[in-house]
């Protein structure tokens, strides 16, 4: 499973305009401000590595537990 380029973008450009819509009035709203500042950072840093090592980012697959009761 991966993500792409495209989909980091947008991630993004999310999380960019919540921040810019954001108010803060209390200790509660300051802290989901540095939450959303910290993942901003952490989606750059994504998508810079998957500037380098190609367009998709890959995630570790994660077994499906309903397939395998089957």
């Amino acid at each position: 499973m991966g993500i792409s380029k495209r989909t980091l973008e947008t991630l993004i450009d999310l999380v960019e305009i919540k921040l810019s819509c954001m108010e803060v009035y209390d200790r509660e709203d300051a802290r989901e401000l540095a939450n959303l500042e910290r993942c901003l950072g952490e989606l750059r840093t994504i998508i810079t590595g998957a500037a380098k090592s190609g367009d998709v980012v890959a995630f570790p697959q994660v077994a499906d537990k309903r397939r395998a009761a089957v």
